[in-house]
Formats: C-alpha cells, sequence, structure tokens
C-alpha cells in the first residue's frame, strides 16, 4: 500500500486545471483578492517589520519577493514576512472542521514558488486549490488541539505539497520533502494559549518558511525519514496518536475543500464571527451599554477554550484582545462598532470596557457543540439593569458557504485596505488583474502590483 506521503504527492501531480469546475476556481480567486486585502492591512504591523527586516539581511540567487514593499530576499523568508503580513489583523480566511484555522495562510508560500518557477496564472490556481484541499483533509481528519499541537503543523503539508508542484519537483521528491519538514517541524498549541504573542500571527509563516526550506533540499536530492506518518516512531503514534483517515481528494465529482472555507466580516477569530452581529443588534436595542447588566454568551466548548479561558477578562496584547469573547463583547456593546482599531493599548487598558467585560458571562451550549463542524453557531441573552431580558442567535455568519459575501464584498475589503497604500488607479488596475489571473503569463508580475508605484 501507498504511504500517505505517496498518496499526497501523487494527488499534488495529478490534479490538472483543466478539471477543477468553473466556480472552484472563482472561489480561489476570491479568496486570494480577499488574502491580498489583509496583507496591506497588516504591512505596518509590528511583526511585519520585523520579518522585513530579517528578510532584509538575506540576498538569494532565486530570489522572491516581498508584498507591499517590493524588496527581495530568499523565497522562504519571503513566504514567511508576507505570511506574518497577512495573518496579523486575523481577517483572512478560515474553515469549520476538526482543526480549523487559515487555510489561506498556504498561499504566501504558493507566491514566492510561482515566482521564482515563473509559474502561469493557471498553475497558481491550481496550487492553490490543491493546498487548500490538503489543508482541509488533514483538518476535517485531526483535532490537532486534542493533543497539543497547532494546526500550522499539518498546515505546512499543505503549503509544501502545492509549492513542490510549482516548483517542478518529482513525485518522489515530494515524498521526501514531506518526510523531510513533517519529522522536523511539529508545533505546540501552547501560541494559541492564554494571553497570546505576536507568534500567534506568525506560526504558519513559520510552518511556510519551513515547508519552503525542505522543498529546497529535497529538490537536490536530499532524503527523508520514512514512513513518516506510519512509522514506529512516526506522526500517526507520537503526535496524532491515532491513525488519521485522509479520506478522498477533492476532483472526479468529489466537492473540493476551498468550497467549504469562509471569508471574515470582521478582524477576530473565527468563532467571533457569529457573535459580533448578534452583539451589535443588542447594543442597538439597549441604546445604551451601561443599561445592560449582565451578557450571556453561549457558544461551543471550542470556543469558550479559544477564546474564554481566564486571561481573556484582562487581555494584555491585541492579539489576545481579538480572541477574547468578553473583550470583543465589551467593544460592540460600547462603541455599536467592532474594526481593528479597537485593540491598541489604549483601549486594552480602558476602565469602561474592562468593566463591561466583567458583566459578560459564557458558557457551552449542548447544540453548539453538535454542530461545531458545521457553523460557529451563538446565542446571547443581554439582560438590562430594568430586568428585561432580549435573547439573540447566530448560525451562519456573513462569509460562512451558506451565507457568503459576494464578490463586490470582497472587493469592498480589498479597496479599504489596498486604497490606504495604493493609488486609487493603482487599486482599480489590481483589482481588474485578481479577477483575471488565469491570464498572467509569468505570476512573478503580480506582486509588483501590490508595491505603491513610486516606491518600485
Amino acid at each position: 500500500m501507498k504511504t500517505v506521503a505517496e498518496n499526497l504527492s501523487t494527488y499534488a501531480l495529478s490534479l490538472k486545471y483543466e478539471d477543477i469546475p468553473a466556480d472552484v476556481v472563482h472561489q480561489a480567486r476570491r479568496t486570494i483578492m480577499d488574502t491580498l486585502a489583509c496583507a496591506f492591512g497588516g504591512y505596518g504591523s509590528e511583526p511585519s517589520k520585523i520579518a522585513q527586516d530579517m528578510a532584509a539581511l538575506v540576498t538569494s540567487k532565486l530570489p522572491a519577493t516581498l508584498l507591499c514593499s517590493g524588496k527581495k530576499t530568499s523565497a522562504d523568508l519571503a513566504a514567511f514576512t508576507n505570511d506574518v503580513m497577512i495573518r496579523y489583523l486575523d481577517f483572512n480566511d478560515g474553515i469549520i472542521n476538526k482543526s480549523g484555522g487559515h487555510p489561506s495562510d498556504t498561499i504566501p508560500a504558493l507566491l514566492a514558488a510561482a515566482e521564482i518557477a515563473h509559474a502561469d496564472g493557471r498553475a497558481f490556481l491550481a496550487a492553490v486549490v490543491l493546498a487548500y484541499e490538503i489543508y482541509g483533509v488533514f483538518s476535517d481528519a485531526f483535532d490537532c488541539k486534542e493533543v497539543g499541537i497547532d494546526h500550522v503543523t499539518t498546515g505546512g503539508v499543505a503549503s509544501l505539497a502545492g509549492a513542490a508542484r510549482l516548483l517542478g519537483l518529482t513525485q518522489q521528491q515530494i515524498v521526501e520533502a514531506i518526510n523531510i519538514y513533517v519529522a522536523g517541524n511539529i508545533a505546540l498549541n501552547q501560541t494559541r494559549m492564554g494571553n497570546l504573542s505576536h507568534w500567534k500571527g506568525c506560526a504558519y509563516a513559520n510552518a511556510n518558511r519551513n515547508a519552503i526550506f525542505a522543498i529546497q533540499l529535497a529538490a537536490r536530492g536530499m532524503t527523508g525519514p520514512t514512513p513518516i506518518f506510519e512509522g514506529r516512531n512516526g506522526f500517526f503514534k507520537i503526535v496524532s496518536r491515532q491513525q488519521l483517515d485522509l479520506g478522498s481528494f477533492g476532483g472526479a465529482g468529489r466537492p473540493f475543500q476551498i468550497m467549504k472555507t469562509h471569508l471574515k466580516q470582521f478582524a477576530l477569530c473565527n468563532f467571533a464571527q457569529t457573535m459580533v452581529p448578534s452583539l451589535l443588534q443588542a447594543r442597538a436595542l439597549a441604546g445604551d451599554a451601561g443599561e445592560i447588566a449582565e451578557l450571556h454568551v453561549r457558544v461551543s466548548q471550542k470556543a469558550l477554550n479559544a477564546m474564554a479561558d481566564p486571561d481573556k477578562w484582562r487581555p494584555r496584547t491585541r492579539e489576545t484582545a481579538d480572541h477574547s469573547i468578553p473583550f470583543i463583547a465589551a467593544v460592540a456593546l460600547k462603541y455599536g462598532a467592532v474594526d481593528e482599531n479597537y485593540f491598541d493599548e489604549r483601549y486594552l487598558n480602558n476602565p469602561e470596557l474592562l468593566a463591561l467585560a466583567d458583566r459578560v458571562k459564557c458558557s457551552a451550549s449542548e447544540e453548539a457543540n453538535r454542530r461545531d463542524s458545521e457553523n460557529n453557531m451563538c446565542e446571547l441573552d443581554v439582560i438590562m439593569r430594568s430586568g428585561e431580558r432580549k435573547s439573540f442567535r447566530e448560525e451562519y455568519h456573513r462569509g460562512h458557504p451558506l451565507n457568503p459575501m459576494t464578490d463586490a464584498d470582497i472587493e469592498t475589503k480589498f479597496r479599504s485596505f489596498a486604497g490606504k497604500m495604493l493609488p486609487s488607479s493603482q487599486v482599480e488596475a489590481l483589482r481588474q488583474k485578481l479577477w483575471n489571473l488565469e491570464s498572467f503569463s509569468d505570476m512573478g508580475t503580480l506582486i509588483p502590483m501590490t508595491v505603491p508605484s513610486g516606491n518600485r
């Protein structure tokens, strides 16, 4: 029987652009536009500046380009730095399944590989669909958090498969790259526990960096330990602690994982996307947050684990605040809005917000637990000082596959972030190109379009 690594590598080379349905290709375009919007939003962040400083230390004979700045570095550091930008605001896409996470984190690795390989737009789109497929199949099969492993561990395999395909590796070379990557790159879920650090938005970027490095080694003949999943001290025995059934891959009439992903209306944790609309309704009805005595939030246990541990009532960092049910609730109730501007230090130490957060109670809902692989449903009970009680329920947030954002919604998000760095004419030129990615003869011409024209 073939090993898991062999099956993954076979699929990586067998998927053809011509066999991908038009709606799946269009979803890939939508996701890429959304992802680049997030890169513009996170470009000026402190983690992004640190990553850019690191990237500037390295030159390469096979350089790749940094988004928004146009500077050159090695492919692995470009994949790292570009993903740090994309992840910073926690505004890029998500997937609802056992492990969850953000499949668009694969895209920076694919951009670096496509640039080096001078791949065309069709090859890039197929690689995106492939990476999403492998990401989703692993996430469906394995709840990594149950064993304390971060989802970026298996996510990096998805990045690797897509990038290796673009770089023209053989089937056996992809197997060796997977073996090398998995053997050396098991990430801990402590990254997402308690008060969160910069690393929350950098962990997948590091998986991309390691994936590109493993590819480069395997392309030069380096071999890795095998079988890396099934072996006596392999992934199934030591990490997942179970044999994973990865099921079947998309294609030949089977649905593709990218169609299960959701885009975000708010720059917050996946679990908060259903919570905020209900909070804003509650705020509108209350009129004044001071009239709210208590707020009861009922979500899945997974959501509580991610967003309601004791540290979340007093978030000390932006990364903690956008993963805090009580803090997000306080922002929504006080300001009647929740956007990426409400999580800097002046808000974290605002006594009125902290007092509101203390009125928030959280509990697990049996129904939400039953449906945690379908949606991130949320129920709210708002108790007014008058004794009046109001209840709200949200099942499918805006952006969920059953309540999708329109293309116009995605364009609005893209313009709002890209327009902070680029002149409107350049924003519109890039927007049009992104809807026509298959027309690119060389994907290396895309990233320079994200750089302000005066800085090229």
